[in-house]
């Protein structure tokens, strides 16, 4: 089962953003157009300032079966601060939206301690947001929110430095994350035994933060491309910068990948298009950012180089995407 017969089919949602957007015309002269990049950008005085929203999509699903909520609240950040890094931008401030069709205390509470814990994680302020009671609308929860974050001018990272050479280096991810839930969710029973605990708890591990070491490693090298390994898989890279991105040595894949790709009866093309398959995160730098990098990241590892082209590409996997 590939992910379009769950019900998402990836390509006619890129159709449906591409319609939408074609009607978005007003412009009013604050915003700089860097492609296809993980957050959007304003320009206010000296500093750009980025704004993203994302949501934690199925994966409230799963949390609602397992009547377990506290950490959907981290993923709520994390799906977002770690678009707005992607800039180098800090994120400062956040937002959520909460629907909801009818009131459980608990849920809130747990709710509540997620995201205050993805809060402090990422170090920024959750400074409002909205709760909506939609009976009619909605059937459980749904849970997203919004990043703003800064960045100078003349520290945004955009992916348009990347050049033939540069090493690519992945950061482990802390599972599944939060994409792809609704084809694992299809093809897997959230109480089955899985190493120890039960399926439904290991999907509902949190989305790993990368802001800390981010910012950090920007104190001492400056990288030529940042990409959050989300939806769309290993194809998030080319929102970056139309080269050739060869993994040679991609990172290892937890054992529940392993798991979802035998029960979806699906191949490697579809599994590193849908999930993250174990690198939540990468960095596109020259070989003299090799040390600063594995000394500010403990598990980051080099698992590739980029050449002249217009792909990413996983040779001995025989992966291969042209477009993201």
């Amino acid at each position: 089962m590939k992910y379009k017969d769950a019900g998402v089919d990836i390509d006619r949602e890129g159709e449906f953003i591409k319609k939408l957007l074609s009607q978005l015309k007003f412009k009013r002269g604050m915003s700089l157009n860097i492609g296809k990049h993980f957050t959007g950008i304003v320009e206010f005085g000296d500093y750009y300032i980025a704004i993203n929203t994302d949501g934690v999509g199925s994966k409230v699903l799963i949390a609602n079966e397992m009547k377990k909520w506290d950490t959907i609240g981290i993923d709520c950040i994390a799906m977002n601060v770690n678009d707005t890094i992607c800039i180098g931008a800090e994120p400062i401030a956040f937002v959520d939206y909460l629907a909801i069709d009818h009131y459980d205390m608990n849920m809130a509470e747990q709710i509540g301690k997620g995201l205050n814990k993805g809060a402090e994680l990422a170090n920024v302020e959750i400074i409002g947001g909205e709760t909506a009671t939609l009976p009619e609308i909605i059937n459980g929860i749904d849970l997203s929110g919004t990043s703003i974050g800064i960045v100078k001018k003349g520290d945004i990272i955009t992916g348009n430095k990347i050049k033939k050479g540069d090493l690519i280096y992945g950061i482990p991810s802390s599972g599944v994350h939060s994409n792809g839930l609704t084809l694992a969710r299809k093809v897997l029973k959230m109480d089955d035994e899985f190493e120890g605990h039960k399926i439904g708890e290991e999907l509902l591990k949190p989305t790993r933060i990368y802001v800390k070491e981010i910012l950090s490693l920007l104190k001492s090298c400056k990288p030529h491309g940042l990409a959050h390994i989300t939806g769309g898989g290993l194809k998030n890279i080319l929102r970056l910068k139309r080269m050739r991105y060869i993994i040679e040595e991609p990172l290892n894949p937890q054992k529940i990948f392993e798991l979802i790709m035998n029960a979806a009866k699906v191949d490697y093309e579809e599994m590193y298009k849908t999930f993250n398959m174990g690198m939540g995160f990468a960095i596109i730098a020259s070989e003299d950012c090799e040390k600063e990098i594995k000394n500010e990241i403990r598990d980051a590892k080099v698992i590739g180089y980029v050449d002249e082209g217009s792909e990413v590409t996983i040779p001995e996997l025989d992966v291969r995407y042209t477009s993201y």
